[in-house]
């Protein structure tokens, strides 16, 4: 298999507006394309953050994720900043609460991590 690179992540959530909301507002994405698809009630949202792409996917009644540290599956999406202590403090400053900034013990690079309105562990990890 060749590729080149992530095409984008999905992401569903539970309660649409809020998300979209926190997706838009707080984390600065911007939206390419919003469908409802009445068939399922459920809408797709595709927005764009840097060069990527994320799909925001609502659908009635989804099970929860688990989302302790060590649950089997995908684990995080991390986001590239420049600027860790700006980023923390924007973040703050909208009402999303932050945790203590680590460093990466193979890296040297300092990151930390946030939530989503659903509990997904976000991380933002110094370029």
């Amino acid at each position: 298999m060749q590729t080149t690179g992530i095409h984008h992540v999905a992401i569903i959530c539970s309660d649409y507006e809020r998300s979209k909301k926190f997706y838009v507002e707080v984390l600065g994405c911007s939206i390419i394309n919003e469908t409802f698809r009445a068939a399922r009630n459920s809408y797709k949202l595709d927005l764009q953050i840097g060069k990527d792409q994320i799909e925001l996917f609502s659908f009635p009644n989804p099970p929860t994720r688990p989302s302790t540290p060590e649950a089997c599956g995908l684990r995080h999406l991390a986001f590239a900043v420049e600027d860790l202590e700006k980023t923390v403090l924007e973040l703050q400053s909208k009402g999303v609460e932050v945790e203590p900034i680590r460093v990466d013990e193979i890296t040297g690079k300092r990151f930390t991590f946030f939530q989503d309105p659903d509990a997904l562990p976000l991380e933002i990890y110094q370029s």
